[in-house]
C-alpha cells in the first residue's frame, strides 16, 4: 500500500506518520511506501519525522496542496491520501484569514480535483469539531448543522462541504473525520498546552482568555491517529465520523493541571481579553466511529503528564520556536 499524507511534517500528521512507520499502528505493516507532502510553513518541521527518517519507505516532498501540477505527479500509484495539510490556529485566522482560505479551501479543492483526475482510490479529509460552532449541552452528532464562528472554522467547514460535494457529484471515495482539541509531543508552541508549558518552564506567565470557563474536549494525538486509521480502513464513502476525546475541561481546569505539572501557582496566570466570537463549548458524540472499533486508549492525566515531561526533556526542539 502506498499512502500519501499531506501536512505530514506538522503536529498531527507527523504523529500519524511516526505511528505507521514506527510500528505502533498495525496498518503500518501493509505499507510499501509513505509519501509526506508538506509546505514546511512555520508549523511544519522535518525534525518531527526524525524518529522514522531512516525508514526506506518514507519519501518527503516539499510542496503545497495548492500545486495542481505537483499533485498530478504524486498521486498516480497512491492507494490513499490522508489530508491533514491545513492552517489551524484560530487567533491567526482572526488576524488574517487569507492563508486559511488558500490552504484549507483552495488547497482541499485542488487535491479533490487531482484525486478525481488521477483516479485516486481513497481519500480521508481530516477536519475539526469547530465547524459546528458552540454547543451548550449534549454532544454533536455527525448530522448536526455546520455553524462556524471563526475564519479558521469557516474555512474547514467549506473544505468539508467541497469534499462531500465531490463525493456526491463524482463518486469520489472519501470519508471525513472531525476531532476535538489535540495535545501531545511535537505540537507547535502557539497552541494552549505547549504555549503554557513552554512559558511555565521558562518562569513566564501564561495568558488565560476571559473567564476561563470555555470547555474543550481533549484527546491525545495518538488516540486521534488511531481514529484516523479506523476511519480510513473502515469508514463508508461520503460519511462523516467523529473522533472524541476522553476529557472535557474548562480552560481554567486545564490551566490548573498545567500549573501543577510545572510546579507553578496562579500568580503565573495573566488574564487577557477574550477572543472575538470565542466558542463556549465543544463536545462530540463518537458512537458512529466506536461501532467500527475505535476506542481511545490514553488516559488524560497520564497523557498530559507525559506531554509535559516531553517538553521538559526536549527544550532543544521548542526553544528555537519561542525565542
Amino acid at each position: 500500500m502506498h499512502l500519501l499524507v499531506t501536512g505530514g511534517a506538522g503536529f498531527i500528521g507527523s504523529a500519524y506518520v511516526r505511528r505507521l512507520l514506527g510500528g505502533a499502528e498495525p496498518a503500518g505493516a501493509r505499507l510499501t511506501a509513505l509519501t509526506v507532502l508538506d509546505s514546511l510553513s512555520y508549523a511544519g518541521n522535518r525534525a518531527n519525522l526524525a524518529p522514522v527518517a531512516a525508514d526506506p519507505r518514507l519519501r518527503f516532498v516539499h510542496g503545497s496542496v495548492t500545486d495542481a501540477a505537483l499533485l498530478a505527479e504524486l498521486l498516480p500509484g497512491v492507494d490513499a491520501v490522508v489530508h491533514l495539510a491545513a492552517e489551524t490556529h484560530v487567533d491567526r485566522s482572526i488576524t488574517g484569514a487569507a492563508p486559511f482560505v488558500t490552504t484549507n479551501v483552495l488547497g482541499t479543492q485542488t487535491l479533490l480535483q487531482a484525486a478525481l483526475e488521477t483516479g485516486l482510490p481513497r481519500l480521508l479529509q481530516v477536519s475539526t469539531d469547530e465547524v459546528y460552532g458552540s454547543i451548550a449541552q449534549g454532544s454533536w452528532r455527525e448530522d448536526a448543522p455546520l455553524d462556524p464562528n471563526s475564519p479558521y472554522a469557516a474555512s474547514k467547514a467549506a473544505a468539508d462541504l467541497l469534499a462531500l460535494a465531490y463525493a456526491r457529484t463524482h463518486g469520489l471515495n472519501l470519508t471525513i473525520t472531525r476531532c476535538g482539541n489535540n495535545y501531545g509531543p511535537y505540537q507547535y508552541p502557539e497552541k494552549v498546552v505547549p504555549l503554557f508549558v513552554t512559558n511555565l518552564l521558562r518562569g513566564r506567565q501564561v495568558p488565560l482568555y476571559g473567564d476561563g470557563l470555555n470547555v474543550r474536549d481533549w484527546i491525545h494525538v495518538d488516540d486521534h491517529c488511531r481514529g484516523l486509521q479506523v476511519a480510513l480502513d473502515h469508514g463508508a464513502p461520503g460519511e462523516v465520523y467523529h473522533i472524541a476525546g476522553t476529557t472535557e475541561l474548562t480552560n481554567r481546569q486545564l490551566t490548573a493541571r498545567l500549573l501543577d505539572q510545572c510546579g507553578a501557582d496562579w500568580s503565573a496566570v495573566r488574564p487577557v481579553a477574550d477572543r472575538p466570537a470565542h466558542d463556549r463549548r465543544y463536545s462530540l458524540d463518537d458512537t458512529k466511529l466506536r461501532a467500527l472499533g475505535y476506542r481511545p486508549e490514553v488516559p488524560f492525566e497520564a497523557g498530559l503528564a507525559d506531554t509535559v515531561a516531553w517538553y521538559r526533556e526536549h527544550e532543544h526542539w521548542w526553544r528555537p520556536r519561542v525565542d
